[in-house]
């Protein structure tokens, strides 16, 4: 093999490599914004709910739905849910997740 051939091999080698990195750094930086802004918006909701009263109430309730699987429903739970579900409309969560969230602030 001639030497303008070893060198085209190794270039076409090395920016196959860079490419192959730069787009594995992209993928990852995307993943990475994405899990920070979903941390970041659970932890503004779960901070603005930590001191009300209407979820304070409801961490027992929340217990006992979390423990029986969501077989019991409490009547200051629902409550919470509808507080919640009102205060963020466009949120996406189950009932489970909710009672989890409660039981954790």
């Amino acid at each position: 093999m001639s030497r303008n051939h070893l060198f085209g091999a190794a270039l076409l080698l090395s920016l196959a490599g860079a490419a192959h990195a730069s787009s594995f750094v992209v993928t990852t930086d995307t993943v990475v914004r994405a899990v920070a802004a979903t941390t970041d918006a659970t932890s503004d909701m779960s901070s603005s709910f930590r001191d009300n009263k209407i979820v304070q109430a409801a961490r027992d309730d929340a217990a006992t739905f979390v423990g029986s699987e969501g077989a019991i429903r409490g009547a200051k739970l629902e409550s919470a849910f509808a507080y919640i579900r009102q205060q963020q409309p466009n949120l996406q969560a189950s009932d489970t997740q909710l009672a989890r969230a409660i039981l954790a602030l």
